[in-house]
């Protein structure tokens, strides 16, 4: 029997077995495409199952769907035959209640916010001119990329200084706090009349809510308030939030975005100085003529020695 044969006939066999059904899981992973179909896991503490969410679906019972919501679907199963991967069909899709995952983020989140760790009025703004730019993330982390292509298009004169760490997994907290203590103690012994960070980048890329809770730790958050310098964080997609983000001076939507707002575009300072410079150098002609015409006339009124 050929391979595609036999992933159909599963899939058959699915189809006449199980469907239609109902499932009760928890969301990770979730994605919406451009062409509007989402894409999921739903998952427990037993195991998990791809789900695609076609957009006429997506439009009708998609709306407000994010990862660690506890969700109750109907569809049908199928076997994705390019990958001969499982998948269930959602064709619709209900709240369920919060996910573990997500109860506890809104539980540390009250909590640290209780704290005082997220006050709006201890938060710095971010320097004009930094004259030297620190970075924390992981060595093979796509958003070192980001941000490296950003600050080099845009400030490719500026120092930065990179303190890698890991940005997953169970070890990623306490590495990360890590870097931020050698960030914060970071100075440069050749030169010592500038010395230490004037901003500093916590990035990371997108991913779902358990690739990204190493950044929905307390001890992060906590290590993030005692920065001597502000911090911009840009951890995930523009939809992603961590505790990281509330205890941050700024919060940046990617990795490129912090990139961004910490470093004005280079072409748009010197645009800036040659526009003081023409203004400089017409106030400078002016102030001539108007002494040149003052000289002419204190001149004119002079006697002659004769």
């Amino acid at each position: 029997m050929a391979v595609g044969a036999l992933v159909r006939a599963i899939a058959d066999a699915l189809q006449a077995r199980f469907n239609p059904v109902a499932v009760l899981g928890e969301i990770s992973g979730f994605s919406r495409a451009a062409s509007g179909h989402c894409y999921f896991s739903l998952k427990d503490e037993q195991g998990q199952l791809r789900c695609a969410m076609f957009r006429r679906a997506a439009q009708l019972s998609g709306e407000g769907l994010r990862d660690g919501m506890l969700v109750e679907v109907r569809g049908r199963l199928d076997v994705y035959g390019p990958r001969g991967d499982l998948q269930l069909i959602v064709e619709s899709a209900r709240a369920a209640g919060a996910g573990g995952l997500f109860e506890r983020f809104m539980r540390l989140k009250a909590e640290l916010e209780a704290a005082g760790y997220f006050d709006t009025a201890r938060k710095r703004p971010l320097p004009v001119l930094p004259r030297r730019i620190g970075l924390v993330t992981s060595l093979g982390a796509a958003a070192l990329r980001d941000v490296a292509t950003a600050l080099q298009r845009r400030v490719p004169h500026l120092p930065v200084v990179l303190f890698p760490a890991p940005v997953q997994g169970d070890a990623a907290p306490e590495a990360l706090c890590a870097a931020l203590d050698a960030a914060y103690r970071w100075t440069d012994p050749a030169d010592p009349d500038h010395a230490g960070l004037d901003v500093l980048l916590l990035v990371r890329g997108g991913g779902s809510l358990e690739d990204l809770w190493a950044f929905n730790s307390p001890l992060l958050v906590k290590k993030l308030v005692e920065a001597p310098m502000p911090v911009v964080c840009g951890v995930g997609h523009e939809t992603d939030f961590t505790l990281a983000d509330f205890a941050a001076d700024v919060r940046a939507a990617t990795p490129t975005a912090a990139a961004e707002l910490c470093a004005p575009a280079r072409v748009t300072q010197l645009q800036l100085l040659q526009r003081q410079q023409e203004r400089l150098r017409e106030a400078t002609w002016r102030l001539l003529d108007e002494r040149a015409q003052r000289l002419d006339r204190v001149a004119q009124r002079l006697g002659r020695p004769s």
